[in-house]
């Protein structure tokens, strides 16, 4: 009896590892991004084809009527092909958005602010309260993009071992932290930019008008901040640490990597001062009745300081960070702003390749309507299987969680399934930020156990600091919990706050945008 028992229970742990390696092989198959959407763009080109020769027609929900289908391997398909793409790329909603917002982050990376900023808040938590401050500062790292990886993992490692705890369950919660919860903070962030401006894209599709802002899911991600700090507490000192047991140091604590200099102190006091003194006068221009950026309802849902939000979280960055680079030497004089801001625009090299690729792929979609014909389908499906609601955004969720195991970056999968589902979610009659969100919390959840991400690779580099014999295995061991419980709890979280009917953000509702 017990080889068969024995044999079941190898089978049974050989399960989750068989299926992480089938999706590492399937992912390792998959072409570059820019690659991807010039194929997704070739296969729009033949379905339109197909479907002209076919005779298939759609109806357009602005006109309610009628429309074919129009091929793009055609006289007219070609010349919208050469003459639109420049401006396909122009015009892409999330481009100017994502640079400005990026430019000014950036800035303030460059000079070493972030960094010394995250530093000086983990630092000085208690023996107690470590865990609960680098999982909430891990969370709201997000706003200095992948470089907040870097950052808090081998920071909370040393501060656990210099308490007596394992640095590897202060690794554990860094990552954990910055990668499942990489969408949650109290903070519009470059994500929200990025994200917004793709899903505004898939939503013309359907109604030209319709808008989706960076704040559209906050009041959620702010609440999820909080939620996850504690579901990472948790994760981290019920599940992760106890299995680790106790860990036997072979030399001293290193305390150079965050140690705060005389300088950067000062840096730091000067920015906080320059950061309140920023956010009071933005709060004088929107707070009173008839201030200069109230709308013209005297309302701030519509209004001059929603559209230019990119614009005034661009200034608050290159304000704290020009105060704080000149306190610190960083910046020495002005010439040294744009030199700075031109190292940090080298980072949106990449972002501008996959942008010019994206932007065709989607152009072709709405201009041969096949986009439309699919959301359309979808919708009468969803319709017909009476899957309305909360339980068409879980279905998203879903499927969203399976092929981000797949495709590494959340902008190139959300770019993918948002002319899709975007529009599906809107003819069944759903706020397409809702389904923004509800892709959000499965694309965040599973970061770190996605085989072809970078930070994977970056955590097992650190990991192997502390144990030689780590593998990658031992990241999906230390990350599955994190991955599991997040979403888990994250969900649930969706489903009761929409049918309580709460906003996931200004003036937004399930059945409504504004």
């Amino acid at each position: 009896m017990s080889d068969p028992v024995n044999a079941i229970r190898t089978q049974a742990r050989r399960i989750p590892r068989n299926f992480l390696n089938g999706v590492e092989r399937v992912g390792n198959r998959l072409p570059h991004p820019f690659i991807l959407f010039l194929l997704i763009a070739a296969v729009i080109a033949v379905a339109s084809l197909i479907a002209s020769l076919a005779g298939a027609t759609v109806i357009d929900p602005k006109e309610n009527q009628p429309v074919a289908i129009q091929s793009l391997i055609s006289g007219d398909g070609l010349e919208f092909v050469l003459t639109s793409m420049i401006g396909n790329f122009l015009s892409f909603p999330p481009l100017g958005l994502v640079i400005v917002m990026l430019l000014g982050v950036g800035l303030a990376n460059q000079v070493g602010l972030l960094e010394v900023a995250f530093k000086a808040i983990v630092a000085r938590a208690s023996a107690r309260m470590l865990t609960f401050v680098v999982i909430f500062v891990g969370i709201v790292s997000n706003v200095a993009s992948e470089s907040a990886a870097i950052v808090i993992p081998p920071l909370a490692a040393m501060l656990f071992l210099a308490v007596g705890r394992h640095p590897i369950a202060g690794l554990a919660a860094g990552f954990g932290a910055v990668g499942a919860g990489f969408s949650a903070n109290f903070l519009i962030a470059g994500t929200d930019v990025l994200l917004s401006g793709l899903t505004t894209s898939a939503a013309g599709i359907v109604d030209s008008e319709a808008v989706v802002t960076p704040v559209a899911n906050w009041f959620f991600m702010s609440a999820s901040t909080v939620i996850l700090t504690l579901v990472g507490v948790f994760v981290t000192e019920k599940i992760v640490e106890p299995r680790l047991g106790p860990y036997e140091r072979s030399g001293p604590v290193e305390t150079a990597e965050f140690t705060i200099s005389v300088a950067q102190r000062r840096g730091l006091r000067r920015a906080s001062l320059a950061a309140i003194v920023y956010v009071v006068a933005a709060g004088v221009l929107v707070v009173p009745p008839n201030g200069l950026l109230r709308g013209d309802d005297d309302g701030i849902i519509d209004s001059p300081f929603m559209d230019s939000l990119v614009p005034i979280i661009f200034l608050f960055f290159v304000a704290v960070g020009v105060v704080y680079g000149a306190a610190t030497g960083a910046i020495r004089s002005s010439s040294d702003v744009p030199k700075l801001m031109i190292e940090s625009a080298r980072e949106l090299a990449g972002i501008l390749v996959l942008v010019f690729a994206v932007a065709q792929a989607l152009a072709y979609f709405e201009w041969t309507r096949i986009g439309l014909w699919i959301a359309v389908q979808g919708a009468e499906v969803l319709q017909n299987l009476e899957l309305h609601g909360v339980v068409a955004l879980v279905i998203l969720s879903i499927v969203t969680l399976i092929l981000s195991l797949v495709i590494s970056s959340g902008s190139a999968l959300w770019s993918i399934m948002a002319p899709v589902f975007v529009p599906m979610m809107m003819l069944n009659d759903i706020n397409p930020a809702y389904a923004q969100l509800a892709y959000r919390i499965a694309d965040s959840s599973t970061n770190m156990l996605v085989p072809l991400s970078p930070i994977l690779a970056v955590a097992l580099g650190y990991i192997q600091r502390y144990d030689k014999k780590a593998g990658i295995g031992t990241v999906f061991a230390l990350m599955i919990p994190y991955a599991v419980v997040y979403y888990a709890i994250w969900i649930v979280l969706f489903v009761v706050w929409v049918l309580l009917g709460i906003p996931i953000g200004p003036g937004q509702t399930l059945h409504g945008i504004s």
